[in-house]
């Protein structure tokens, strides 16, 4: 099979006995910074009182006990900088050198080589008979791109931007595999921290898990290509959510299965744009018109106390220090009352205006028809 099944795991769940201050930390960039500030003695300590709990993950680990085996000269280089520059100094003839000289004795380590480029180049191979274009040429990155030059300027990933990164649930793995012979289409994939061989990452944004750049509305595949299609938190972040679902089902092959979820009580979140939440109804119309529509359903992950923790969190995290305390004081019976009063509360007036979009009941918007109107369709100039 020239697309073997296999997954690479990028990140891991740790346990007591797996976890890695550095690989932890990594993953976890506010537990980083609170360490940096003094606030927490280490991330050990926090995967202890925070962690576990909150199902933190870390990064698997990114570099290997060095041994003549698998040594490497260009990861051991790239592990070890005081090797490195003795290097350019002239010290050592080669990184070798160094190793068989004192790195083995030093028990000196050397980054892991990634699975993930090999895994995604048979993969892209199998996936081009599928293409519209199966001509296209892959980056020098090995991946597809089907953006022009300007969105993906405007669509880049930026340091600001929090990085979308879930796992998949227990369920979505189990159709993964079910599916090791064909190919599954992840639209809207963001950072998966397992890889699979036959699930192709399509998104807008270049993170390291995405084979296929491009747009959900515009699916740059055959009809019939996918045995399944993901999309998980994807569609309230697109302009035209009916228009994707039609590219979702086209190509869908018959038969094949559809795993979407979309947010109907979440705040305003996520990258680029967030555009539309919808009820289960709002859901199944986008598909009813293709597909049969087996269940829907709210599971432990989408259960309602997420809303709640979700909208109370972010309202106090937007507060200055004393309405936010006075915040926290509040019970939910103070909370369930009718609401006019609550307007003159500290805590509701001094809330922001962006976390009042952010968390807004409703929003309201005031327009004008131009003097000379657009025609339906047109866009204006």
């Amino acid at each position: 099979m020239t697309n073997p099944f296999e997954i690479a795991l990028l990140q891991e769940i740790p346990t007591p006995s797996t976890f890695d201050e550095r690989c932890y930390l990594a993953a976890n960039r506010d537990v980083a910074e609170a360490v940096a500030a003094g606030r927490l003695a280490s991330g050990r300590a926090h995967f202890k009182k925070f962690g576990a709990v909150e199902g933190r993950r870390q990064f698997a680990k990114q570099d290997e006990l060095v041994t003549c085996e698998n040594f490497d000269e260009a990861r051991y280089l790239d592990s070890n900088p005081d090797v490195a520059r003795a290097f350019e100094r002239g010290e050592f003839p080669s990184a070798r050198a160094h190793f068989e000289q004192f790195g083995f004795r030093e028990s000196r380590r050397q980054r892991r080589a990634s699975q993930v480029p090999a895994i995604r180049a048979r993969k892209l191979d199998a996936l081009r008979p599928l293409l519209l274009d199966p001509e296209k040429r892959l980056e020098e990155s090995g991946k597809y791109c089907f953006l022009d030059e300007a969105t993906r300027a405007r669509d880049s990933l930026d340091d600001e931007i929090p990085i979308s990164e879930n796992s998949y649930d227990q369920e979505t793995v189990e159709l993964i595999e079910s599916c090791r012979d064909g190919l599954v289409l992840d639209v809207g994939a963001g950072f998966r921290p397992t890889y699979y061989s036959n699930v192709v990452n399509l998104e807008i944004a270049d993170y390291p898990t995405t084979d296929v750049i491009g747009a959900a509305d515009s699916l740059p595949f055959k009809d019939d290509s996918f045995d399944g299609v993901i999309s998980i938190a994807v569609l309230e972040h697109v302009k035209d959510p009916f228009r994707c679902a039609r590219e979702i089902a086209r190509v869908l092959k018959p038969g094949g299965w559809l795993k979407c979820c979309v947010p109907f009580l979440q705040p305003l979140h996520g990258f680029p744009h967030h555009y539309f939440n919808m009820t289960h109804e709002g859901l199944r119309t986008l598909f009813e018109p293709y597909l049969t529509i087996e269940r829907q359903e709210v599971n432990p992950a989408t259960h309602p106390v997420w809303a709640i923790a979700w909208q109370l969190r972010s309202w106090a995290e937007g507060l200055p220090p004393k309405a936010r305390k006075s915040f926290l004081r509040q019970r939910v019976g103070d909370l369930i009352a009718y609401p006019g009063p609550m307007l003159e509360q500290a805590w509701a007036k001094e809330l922001p205006v962006e976390k009042q979009f952010e968390l807004a009941a409703a929003t309201i918007l005031l327009a004008r028809k131009p003097q000379a109107p657009m025609s339906i369709g047109q866009e204006p100039q």
